[in-house]
């Protein structure tokens, strides 16, 4: 044989100790910005809070690079490879353009959006902390590249980043492949593509005005009574949209993730990830 390493044992960059205080720190953050109103007072003045977006956006920036230099100082130092930076920030731009090039083919149309498909198997494929990044980034360029930058932006961010993370944390990375690997996949595709409307949803649901439903949130009301009717809000209103995204990320997972895994563990031994 050439003494190169196999393919099949090709396995993602894994966490050392900054990424993992570094990643903590960004999903504090993130659920603190998510889940805040959750806990505000009756008389907080939510509608005011509602344009803070531009602040979680200054600040999740240069944690990102954060998280991506811990990586990199990590690996190299783990591999000892030569141009390790180099090649693995080139990688994680042709991913981020991939899966942004990817989002408008189904953005609108019933909730399909394949590049969730993408985003679960280079996450598998990079591992935890490059996957946060390369999520995050992806969905950042899909913004500037189809007009969808708003508030919602670096929500939209960090809920898909934290898809990739958990991508790269499911468990059999070294040894795990072929039909096994995809079904699981798969099934966390399918968990994921639900779990981020879900979180997107619980990003607007508080600041929507003008409601007096039985789905609408009221500040100040116990934490159990709101997230009944949270539950009610996403099954009523985006539970069409969540379905499709995971049935689709599922049926691509099953029939091009074999091929697309090989293709990216390949990239990541050619990058002198290992």
């Amino acid at each position: 044989m050439s003494g190169q390493p196999s393919l099949e044992l090709t396995r993602p960059v894994p966490l050392g100790r900054r990424s993992v205080l570094v990643l903590a720190l960004v999903s504090a953050i993130g659920v603190a910005a998510f889940g805040w109103p959750l806990l505000a007072a009756r008389d907080s003045d939510l509608v005011g809070h509602s344009t803070d977006a531009p602040w979680l956006f200054a600040l999740l920036l240069p944690l990102l690079l954060a998280v991506l230099v811990a990586q990199l100082s990590e690996g190299r130092h783990a591999t000892g490879a030569p141009g390790l930076d180099a090649k693995a920030v080139a990688m994680l731009g042709v991913l981020a353009a991939a899966g942004a090039a990817l989002r408008p083919l189904g953005a609108g149309t019933a909730g399909l959006e394949p590049m969730f498909f993408l985003m679960v198997l280079a996450g598998r494929a990079l591992g935890p902390g490059f996957g946060f990044v390369l999520g995050a980034l992806s969905m950042f360029a899909s913004g500037l590249l189809t007009g969808g930058v708003g508030p919602w932006l670096p929500f939209q961010m960090l809920a898909m980043g934290w898809v990739c993370l958990g991508a790269g944390l499911l468990p059999g990375a070294a040894r795990l492949r072929g039909r096994a690997e995809l079904v699981l996949l798969a099934l966390y595709g399918v968990v994921s593509a639900i779990g981020y409307g879900v979180v997107m949803n619980l990003q607007g649901w508080p600041y929507i005005g003008g409601l007096s439903t039985s789905i609408s949130f009221v500040p100040g009301d116990p934490l159990p009574a709101n997230l009944t009717r949270f539950a009610l809000y996403c099954l009523t209103t985006s539970l069409g949209w969540d379905l499709p995204r995971a049935a689709l990320t599922a049926v691509l997972c099953l029939t091009v993730g074999g091929p697309l895994l090989r293709t990216l563990r390949r990239a990541t031994r050619r990058a002198a990830f290992h």
